[in-house]
């Protein structure tokens, strides 16, 4: 049985999908894996027998991905669990940017005890006018499956659309509305968009991407939308534009004392994947990603260690070796075996950076002697036995 601890609150739709193989432990010293949210495993003393860690959400920025790839432990995240939901405030940002809602909104609390609220409104409401989206062009930096619903949705609402990703997959693209417009140079969108909204992961190539001189490139009055990462973006550059009126609106997922309260901020309190649907969604990606690996050995997408599925094992044993992505390997592994006497059925290696992963399927059941050996190997982090 496989003991699974939840180091925050995973929605129950997710956890009913465990198995009678599988229980829920307190005691993170006990878990062969762990479920996450957003709690920070970075000062963690990870647990010898932890194989595996599934973040019920996109970033990763809270796991300490080489330290788990160096003990052998897979990281998974779940990518478009949560899509729609971000998709979705994404559009209400652009509405509240191009119209001032907000500033109407607040107008109306304050004038509660007036009498003739209705007739004044008809008068002060020209304070809050704006601009529709239809005809307004939006440019779309990162095309993965968040992106690609803004795309499309924006598209419905009659924008024109632009979208920026040098890394476009053929899924996305697949996806993708074919009126899309799918430039090569990120400038492109800083010239002509309107609106720009941006989708990357947090890597040390996008931290700070939107900043003086990208800014600097943008159409005047550019509204700007964040709801992939607060350091995407230097946003001490962006109060600068909206000074300056370069920038018509920032609207951010990611309340800060940078941001907060300043004049031309729209700054919402992390809510872009906070509905029911998508915690749901993700618990249950992140619990079917998780059950694979443990029962099959199947890495889906992993964040530290590449694809890799060899489907159910239908032989007498399978091993799972994780190690450093360097010459003469395979060789060494198939070695052991060989031997042994013992016939490889299947066997399959993929790599992803400095690191490997290498399932093998065997006839004859593999002695603990033959464990010892592979894990021996030098350059090899972990052997596991699947089954």
């Amino acid at each position: 049985m496989y003991k699974i601890h939840c180091l925050n609150p995973i929605s129950k739709v997710g956890l009913e999908k465990l198995t009678a193989n599988y229980a829920l432990t307190q005691e993170v010293e006990a878990a062969e894996g762990i479920l996450v949210r957003s709690a920070s495993m970075h000062e963690m003393e990870l647990p010898d027998n932890l194989l595996a860690v599934a973040r019920a959400g996109a970033g990763v920025n809270n796991i300490p991905l080489d330290k788990c790839a160096e003990k052998g432990i897979v990281v998974f995240n779940t990518p478009g669990a949560n899509a729609n939901g971000v998709k979705e405030l994404v559009i209400a940002g652009m509405l509240l940017a191009a119209r001032d809602i907000v500033g109407g909104i607040e107008w109306v609390k304050a004038s509660s005890e007036n009498a003739d609220i209705a007739k004044t409104a008809e008068k002060e409401k020209k304070k809050f006018a704006g601009t529709e989206l239809m005809g307004k062009k939006l440019g779309i930096i990162g095309l993965g499956a968040i992106g690609v619903k803004v795309a499309n949705a924006a598209e419905s609402l009659g924008m024109e659309v632009y979208g920026y990703d040098p890394y476009l997959s053929v899924d996305a693209a697949w996806s993708l509305s074919r009126t899309v417009k799918h430039v090569l140079n990120v400038d492109d969108i800083y010239s002509n968009c309107d609106f720009i909204t941006i989708h990357v992961p947090l890597m040390d190539s996008t931290k700070g991407m939107i900043n003086e001189e990208a800014i600097h490139k943008m159409k005047d009055g550019v509204i700007l939308l964040n709801f992939a990462r607060d350091l995407l973006v230097k946003e001490e550059d962006v109060l600068v534009g909206l000074k300056n009126g370069k920038i018509r609106r920032y609207v951010s997922d990611f309340p800060n004392p940078t941001t907060a309260g300043q004049e031309g901020c729209i700054v919402i309190p992390h809510l872009g994947a906070s509905t029911e649907e998508s915690e749901d969604n993700c618990a249950k990606m992140a619990v079917k990603e998780m059950m694979n690996y443990l029962e099959n050995g199947t890495i889906a997408n992993s964040v530290n260690y590449p694809n890799c599925d060899m489907g159910v094992c239908t032989q007498a044993g399978r091993i799972a070796i994780f190690h450093k992505n360097i010459a003469n390997m395979i060789t060494q592994f198939t070695a052991c075996f060989g031997e042994n006497g013992i016939n490889i059925s299947n066997m399959m290696n993929k790599s992803r950076g400095e690191v490997a992963y290498t399932m093998i399927d065997v006839e004859t059941a593999p002695t603990a002697d033959i464990i010892e050996r592979l894990q021996a190997i030098e350059g090899v982090f972990r052997v596991r036995v699947v089954k």
